[in-house]
């Protein structure tokens, strides 16, 4: 669990980790590419907030693809009245209901739907992108009136606690993330009425004040039943329609967005307009679009915005930029289409200058890799939110974009002018869906407490009877995750009555520790149980593992979702929920010199005996080296092990990284390490042990964080493996220019001859591995021989400098 001093995100391997020929011939995880590893440690690196774009990227070059209609018949299974019992027909019945909707033929006591199309016809002009949301929205909000009276055998009806509605937005949306504050401007966002009318309410002096902290979960309005409540409902909603649903809102909050809307104009649409509706429609087949899906292939070839000297040698730099205000020519991408998916123009750049500051490194990405920064928002928004979905309109053609931490599925593209009934359909699904359809997670329920957002979760347990938790997820040291897919971890202080009865107070308190565990994996309670039967034995072990109160793992798989698309693989990655509780730990950070040697040495010698004894943690970074106090003394603990492995479970597990990059040895951060070629041994964590010292170090003053300006090494949290690596190399090279002239002599000398042993040993292994090719004519693996843990570790021990800070203080 991470220290809170650092606001930034952990680094992420390259992109080229795609399996090669041989990949029977792995020797240890592959390393996932993307946003797992963004801020689950958010308080350690120190990369701007900002500067997640490369993260966001990886995972969307990783997205899995499905039919539309497969996309729709989910959806609509999750809004029917038996969402557990399959329904096949249900596609069918929705599209046959809905036509009188898309025809004109429907009217309530407030709407026409033939005005749908009058505005679907302002919508194809020609024009500017931002010229549209307006027409886009009209139609949207007409006909989710309409459709709220429409019956389908097997449907729930709507949800008037929801009330769901399209809105302009088009303005900044900021967020908090630890001390960092991040800003995005989505063009439209799917709003609950009630949020949607409040910036309005307040500007006109009106219902101001306090707003409760989800509005959708008042009481009295989920009291409406009555019919004079529902018109009164009603009629607020086609005001809003009619006078502020195409109004700019201020600071409307990312926590109540249920889904964002992107919009792009390609060059023609701009200047000749796009295809008229037809005169009625009919249902028909499924017709693929042109692109049928959104290309992402041409985003591994751009690579991110970092400057180009951060741009490793291996990894060319596309001749062709490509922006979030352009689709420019790509290959086909490798799902599960066969069509040529290739977008042909331009799309409108100047409208999104504006959307981040200048120096943003965000600014401009590809329109799937800004509709994923949404995501990103909007899951660090909710604890434990499932999955999302946004929509991205390009022209005339909608995408429908599916998240969870699994991944990313993006649906074949529906155009919603000529094939506007399959669009009816989407949002009459949606239009039907409560929180918990539109993936919030209903066992964390929101409260105040003392005017702060909290979360609250009880649950029965076998042992305890009822378990309460509350959760402190608006607490100043709490660690939120920030990004798309992955473990998504979170850290947040919490309180709980019934682990209070059964173990006492502690001194500092408990924290639960919330994440996406892959369900292939061994668990960490599982492996903690592991670690607890070594510690009975081994007085290196003993008091310097975690103290797991309690745990609970949820029944909600992500592969769920996969196996009803169709999707490849679906199990593949697929995670669990999990929540655990510890005592709270202080990070190693706000240690130095002595102190923090004492402590770093300790965990240390706890993880060469559970290596020995064949638990291998394989994820040494600063979050995951804390201590307490013992009797006076500082107690080292080496914590978090939701990626550690057993030595009695062959071969790598599921598809998830091992390993934060910046404290990753050299020979992990290779090509032939990422793909899975490098047998991880226990050397390599020793050495993200030695990286670990020199970051705290190099970056800390007196156990606070020094200033941007006089810290090194910021760049190392923001490159892929690969570049990391060499940027590692030639640390090694020039250590003099680091030397900081406040550090204490003996701290900088054992940091330099323990960087230097490991120079030695990599250059000793290199000639060695050759000379062996040379003797025996046959290529080896570089390190197919592991050398003893005792003997590595003494490599170090044996300095002057390790002995004489070794030494009991007096």
């Amino acid at each position: 669990m991470s220290p809170t001093g650092e606001t930034g995100t952990s680094s992420t391997p390259p992109r080229a980790n795609a399996l090669a020929n041989g990949a029977n011939t792995i020797e240890s995880t592959p390393n996932s590419r993307g946003a797992s590893v963004i801020s689950e440690n958010i308080g350690v690196l120190g990369a701007n907030v900002k500067k997640v774009r490369p993260w966001i990227q990886r995972d969307i070059e990783q997205v899995k693809e499905c039919k539309t209609d497969a996309m729709l018949q989910a959806l609509l299974q999750r809004a029917s009245a038996a969402p557990e019992t399959t329904q096949p027909e249900l596609l069918q019945k929705c599209l046959k209901a809905v036509l009188p909707v898309c025809n004109g033929q429907a009217s309530t006591a407030h709407v026409n739907s033939s005005d749908i199309q009058t505005a679907l016809n302002d919508y194809v002009r020609p024009g500017v992108e931002n010229k549209f949301y307006g027409p886009f929205i009209r139609a949207t909000n007409i006909a989710l009136v309409c459709l709220e009276e429409v019956k389908v055998d097997g449907m729930r009806a709507p949800v008037p606690a929801v009330d769901m509605v399209c809105q302009q937005n088009d303005m900044p949306m900021y967020q908090t993330h630890q001390t960092a504050k991040s800003t995005r401007k989505p063009d439209v966002v799917i709003l609950p009425l009630k949020i949607a009318c409040a910036p309005f309410e307040n500007e006109k002096g009106g219902k101001k004040g306090k707003q409760k902290d989800n509005a959708i979960d008042n009481k009295k309005d989920n009291a409406m039943a009555g019919e004079k409540d529902d018109e009164k409902r009603k009629k607020k909603r086609k005001a809003h329609m009619d006078t502020n649903a195409t109004a700019k809102p201020k600071n409307l909050p990312w926590k109540d967005v249920l889904a964002s809307i992107e919009f792009k104009r390609k060059t023609p649409g701009r200047t000749k307009g796009i295809r008229p509706p037809p005169p009625s429609y009919t249902v028909t087949d499924y017709s693929p679009t042109k692109p049928e899906y959104l290309p992402v292939d041409h985003l591994k070839a751009e690579g991110p915005a970092l400057d180009l000297s951060q741009i490793p040698a291996t990894q060319p730099v596309s001749d062709t930029t490509f922006l979030s205000s352009g689709l420019s020519a790509a290959q086909p991408s490798q799902g599960g289409s066969s069509s040529k998916r290739k977008a042909t123009d331009t799309l409108e750049s100047a409208a999104k200058k504006s959307k981040m500051d200048p120096d943003d490194i965000d600014d401009d990405p590809d329109v799937t890799v800004q509709t994923g920064m949404y995501a990103a928002e909007m899951f660090a928004s909710n604890l434990g939110v499932n999955y999302l979905v946004n929509l991205i309109i390009i022209d005339d053609i909608m995408w429908i974009w599916y998240y969870d931490r699994q991944g990313i599925i993006q649906c074949s593209g529906i155009n919603f002018i000529q094939d506007l009934p399959r669009f009816m359909v989407l949002l009459y699904a949606l239009q039907r869906f409560d929180l918990h359809d539109w993936g919030r997670n209903k066992d964390f329920l929101p409260v105040q407490v003392e005017g702060k957002r909290c979360h609250k979760f009880t649950i029965k347990d076998k042992e305890l009877g009822e378990v309460d938790l509350l959760l402190h997820t608006s607490h100043d040291e709490r660690v939120m995750h920030y990004g798309l897919q992955g473990r998504a971890t979170n850290v947040v202080p919490v309180t709980s009555e019934a682990l209070t009865k059964k173990y006492g107070n502690f001194q500092d308190g408990m924290v639960a520790k919330i994440f996406w565990g892959e369900a292939s994996r061994t668990s960490e309670p599982e492996i903690l149980d592991k670690v607890k039967e070594i510690a009975k034995v081994h007085p290196t072990v003993q008091g310097h593992i975690p103290k797991l109160l309690w745990h609970h793992a949820f029944t909600n798989p992500t592969s769920i979702i996969r196996e009803a698309l169709g999707v490849p693989e679906p199990t593949k990655g697929s995670r669990v929920l999990y929540i655990l509780v510890f005592p709270k730990l202080h990070p190693i950070t706000e240690l130095n010199d002595k102190e923090l040697f004492d402590v770093w040495r300790q965990c240390i010698l706890c993880h060469l005996t559970l290596w020995k004894e064949g638990v291998y943690h394989r994820d040494v970074s600063p979050g995951n080296l804390m201590w307490y106090w013992k009797d006076g003394n500082r107690m080292g603990v080496l914590n978090d092990y939701d990626l550690s492995s057993l030595a009695n479970v062959q071969g790598p597990q599921g598809n998830e990284r091992t390993g934060t990059v910046p404290f990753m040895a050299r020979e992990l951060l290779t090509e032939e390490g990422q793909r899975g070629k490098v047998k991880h041994l226990y050397r390599h964590d020793l050495e993200s042990f030695m990286w670990v010292f020199a970051w705290i170090c190099l970056r800390y003053r007196q156990g606070v964080l020094l200033p941007r300006r006089l810290r090194p090494l910021d760049e190392w949290a923001t490159l892929g493996a690969i570049a990391c690596g060499e940027k590692k190399l030639v640390f090694l090279d020039k250590l003099s220019p680091f030397a900081p002239s406040d550090i204490n002599k003996l701290t900088w000398g054992f940091l330099v001859s323990c960087l230097l042993v490991l120079k030695k040993d990599a250059e000793d292994r290199y000639y060695l591995r050759f000379q062996e090719q040379l003797d025996s004519g046959a290529d080896q693996q570089p390190n197919a021989d592991e050398l003893d843990p005792d003997a590595f570790l003494s490599k170090f021990t044996c300095s002057k400098s390790w002995l004489a800070l070794s030494k009991p203080s007096k």
